[in-house]
């Protein structure tokens, strides 16, 4: 026990000291709040003071009135390309940010992406993976198959003879074979 609390060095500050402290921390945060506020009303006042003089349309003529109404949509214009440019550069923005953040993300390293291995799953074991419980009966593939009736393929007459080739060659050599031949084929008719 006296090893213990030789180990860890006491607290020089009490706790009722560290509460009045961290509440005098907020006050003081609190008062800045106010004082930060307080300056950026200010400033909208007086900026919008600069860009948008007080108007006086006493006295002025209606070419006079006109010329100040193409004025203001002339400013207008403009205010409004630079809304537009302001908020496509917080969208150009945001998006970095995000694709900044993932890339934190995926350089922290948590996550492995494991190796991956070919399995062999039949459609009976990927229904029952994919649905669980509700899987019912089995699936029979190739019972939805449309049957195809194959025809039958004409074949050439084989002659039955198998004789010496060199007896066919001297055969169908000269005129009288190439007419064998071509009345073999059908083609005299």
């Amino acid at each position: 026990m006296c090893f213990l609390s030789f180990m860890q060095p006491k607290s020089k500050i009490s706790a009722s000291r560290k509460l009045s402290l961290k509440i005098l921390l907020l006050q003081r945060a609190m008062e800045d709040l106010e004082q930060e506020k307080v300056a950026r009303d200010e400033e909208k006042v007086r900026y919008l003071g600069d860009k948008l003089p007080p108007l006086q349309l006493s006295g002025m003529t209606l070419d006079d009135l006109q010329k100040l109404c193409k004025q203001l949509h002339a400013k207008i214009d403009v205010v409004d390309e630079e809304r537009y440019d302001c908020e496509a550069k917080v969208i150009k923005n945001g998006k970095d940010i995000h694709e900044l953040k993932l890339k934190v993300q995926d350089l922290g390293g948590k996550f492995k992406k494991p190796a991956l291995r070919k399995v062999r799953v039949s459609a009976e074991e990927m229904m029952k993976a994919l649905l669980g419980s509700k899987h019912k009966g089995t699936m029979d593939l190739r019972a939805n198959l449309k049957s195809v009736k194959k025809e039958e393929i004409k074949q050439k007459e084989v002659p039955a003879e198998v004789g010496d080739w060199r007896k066919n060659v001297e055969a169908m050599s000269g005129m009288e074979g190439r007419k064998k031949m071509f009345d073999a084929t059908g083609g005299g008719q």
